[in-house]
C-alpha cells in the first residue's frame, strides 16, 4: 500500500514539476524574446532616424572629426535621452559623446563592422565589465553608415535594465515552479491518501474476513468505480458467508452423522466381538473349509470393531470433548515398552538416561501405536527404526520405516481422514489412524509430520512440548534388549 502510494504521488508531483517547468521555461524564453525583440525595434528605429535624417540636417558630406557640427550632433544624440554615440571616421579615429563608450565599440565584432561597411544597420549585444569593477553592464549597440561614404556610426543602448528584468522574470518562475511542486506535494499527498482510502478499507475487510470475522463489509459512499467495486465486494462477501455457513451446516451434519452411526454400531459391534472371541476358540474343531470362513470372520470383526473405536474417537475430538491429562513419565521406558508390544522388531534408540517428563499417557501410546500400526501395515516387512530424543524444552519421537514411499505431492493430504494416498501403502486399515494421530499431537501442543526417506521409505517425526527440563547432552544408544 505504502509503495503504490508513493510511486502515485512521485507521479503527480513528477507530471506538475513536469508542467511547471515546460510552462516556465516556455513563458521565460517568450517574454525575454519579446523584451530583447522590443528594445532592439526601437534601437534600429533611433538609429535609422540618427543617421538618415538627424546627420543629414546636422552634418556636412565631408564632415570631420575636428568639426564643430560633430559635437553638436553628439550632444543632441545626448539630448534625446539615449546612452550615447560613436562616430567613428576611420583609421581608429573615434569621436564619443561619452568617453566610456570608445571600449564599448571598441569590442564589438568584426561582422558588425562589416555589415556597418556594406551600408546594412547591424547590432550586437555586449557584457561589459568596467575595469577593476565587478558589476557588468548590458548594452544593445547598433552600427551604421550614412551614404554614400562615411563616418559610421555606432549607437549605445543601455540593456541593463531589460536584462534585469528577465533575469527577476526567470527568478519569479523559478520560485513560483518550487511553490508549486511544494504545494503538489501535498496535494498529491491528500489525494493518494483519498484514493487509496477505499482500498485500505477494502484491505481491512479483506483481513477480518480472512480472520474468520464474515460479517465485514465496505461502506457505499460513491457511484464511481470505487463505489461498483465496494458493491462488488459485498456482494462477494455476502455469497462467501453463505456458502461457509453451508459448509459449517453440512460439516456438522457428517460430524453428527458419524458420530450418531458410530454410537449405533457400538452395541452390536460389542456382540459381534464377543460372538467371534467364543468362535476363536472353536475354530480348530471346526472342518477345514469352515475354519477358514470362520478365520475371516475374526479378522473382519476385528477390523470392524478398529473402525467403530476410530469413528468414536474422531467424533469426540469434533465434539470438543477431548482433554489431556498430564502425568509425569518417564518418556524412553514407556516408548520402549509401547514397541515391544506394538513392534518387537523394530530397532529402538534411547537416551541413555531416563527422560522423566509430564504428558498424557493415553495420548502418546495412541500416537506411537497409530504410527507403529502404520509401518506395520506398510513397510513392506523391512526394518523399522524408531528413535528418542530429548532437547531443549520438548521430545522428539521418530518412526521410520523402508517400506514404498508416497507420491510427493501426497505428502500435505497424508494426514487427511480416510485418505488413501497409493494402493502399495493402503492395504487394510480405516485411512484414520494418521490422522488421529496428529489430532493428539496437536491437543499435546506439539506437532506430527511425514517426510520422505533417502533410498526409500518414510519418517514420521513426533515433537511434544514438556513442562519439565529435559537432560541435554545425551547420545541415542540402543539397548541390548530393546531390539
Amino acid at each position: 500500500m505504502r509503495g503504490f502510494r508513493s510511486r502515485l504521488l512521485v507521479t503527480l508531483v513528477g507530471l506538475v514539476a513536469l508542467t511547471s517547468v515546460v510552462l516556465g521555461s516556455g513563458a521565460y524564453l517568450f517574454v525575454a524574446a519579446s523584451l530583447r525583440e522590443q528594445l532592439l525595434a526601437d534601437a534600429t528605429t533611433q538609429t535609422q532616424f540618427n543617421v538618415a535624417i538627424l546627420a543629414q540636417d546636422v552634418l556636412a558630406a565631408d564632415v570631420t572629426a575636428d568639426d564643430p557640427a560633430v559635437q553638436a550632433y553628439l550632444r543632441a544624440i545626448q539630448q534625446r535621452g539615449e546612452s550615447g554615440a560613436v562616430i567613428d571616421f576611420g583609421d581608429g579615429e573615434l569621436v564619443s559623446s561619452v568617453f566610456a563608450l570608445d571600449d564599448v565599440v571598441a569590442r564589438t565584432s568584426p561582422a558588425l563592422r562589416s555589415l556597418v561597411a556594406e551600408g546594412l544597420v547591424g547590432f550586437e549585444r555586449l557584457t561589459v565589465r568596467a575595469a577593476g569593477g565587478t558589476e557588468e553592464t548590458s548594452y544593445l549597440v547598433t552600427g551604421a553608415r550614412r551614404t554614400p561614404a562615411g563616418p559610421d556610426f555606432y549607437f549605445v543602448f543601455d540593456a541593463t535594465e531589460t536584462e534585469a528584468a528577465i533575469s527577476q522574470l526567470g527568478q519569479a518562475l523559478l520560485v513560483g515552479g518550487v511553490v508549486l511542486t511544494a504545494l503538489a506535494v501535498v496535494a498529491g499527498g491528500a489525494a493518494a491518501r483519498g484514493v487509496l482510502r477505499p482500498v485500505r478499507a477494502a484491505s481491512g475487510a479483506a483481513e477480518r474476513i480472512a480472520g474468520g470475522d464474515l460479517s465485514a463489509r465496505l461502506v457505499v459512499g460513491s457511484r464511481d468505480e470505487f463505489g461498483s467495486w465496494a458493491a462488488s465486494f459485498n456482494r462477494m462477501a455476502e455469497s462467501l458467508e453463505g456458502t461457509v455457513a453451508e459448509l459449517r451446516a453440512a460439516q456438522d451434519r457428517q460430524r453428527a452423522f458419524v458420530a450418531d452411526v458410530s454410537h449405533e454400531l457400538r452395541t452390536p459391534v460389542t456382540a459381534l466381538v464377543q460372538e467371534a472371541a467364543l468362535l476363536r476358540g472353536h475354530i480348530d474343531t471346526l472342518p477345514p473349509d469352515g475354519r477358514r470362513a470362520a478365520e475371516l470372520l475374526v479378522g473382519d470383526v476385528a477390523r470392524l470393531r478398529a473402525l467403530v473405536d476410530d469413528l468414536m474417537e474422531v467424533s469426540r475430538f469434533d465434539a470438543d470433548a477431548e482433554v489431556a491429562e498430564l502425568g509425569e513419565v518417564d518418556a524412553s521406558a514407556f516408548v520402549a515398552a509401547i514397541v515391544r508390544a506394538r513392534l518387537p522388531d523394530a530397532s529402538l534408540a534411547v537416551p541413555a538416561t531416563s527422560v522423566r517428563v509430564v504428558l498424557d499417557r493415553r495420548r502418546l501410546e495412541r500416537i506411537v501405536g497409530n504410527l507403529l500400526d502404520n509401518a506395520r501395515e506398510h513397510g513392506g516387512g523391512k526394518s523399522v527404526e524408531v528413535s528418542v530424543d530429548a532437547i531443549a524444552g520438548s521430545i522428539r519421537i521418530e518412526v521410520a520405516d523402508r517400506g514404498p514411499a508416497v507420491p510427493p505431492d501426497q505428502l500435505p493430504r497424508l494426514f487427511e481422514r480416510f485418505h488413501k494416498a497409493d494402493p502399495s501403502r493402503s492395504r487394510g486399515g480405516s485411512g484414520l489412524g494418521l490422522a488421529i494421530a496428529r489430532e493428539h499431537a496437536e491437543l499435546l501442543g506439539g506437532s506430527l509430520r511425514a517426510e520422505l526417506r533417502p533410498g526409500g521409505g518414510m519418517r514420521f517425526t513426533l515433537e511434544l512440548p514438556v513442562t519439565r527440563p529435559l537432560p541435554g547432552g545425551d547420545e541415542p544408544v540402543t539397548g541390548e534388549g530393546e531390539r
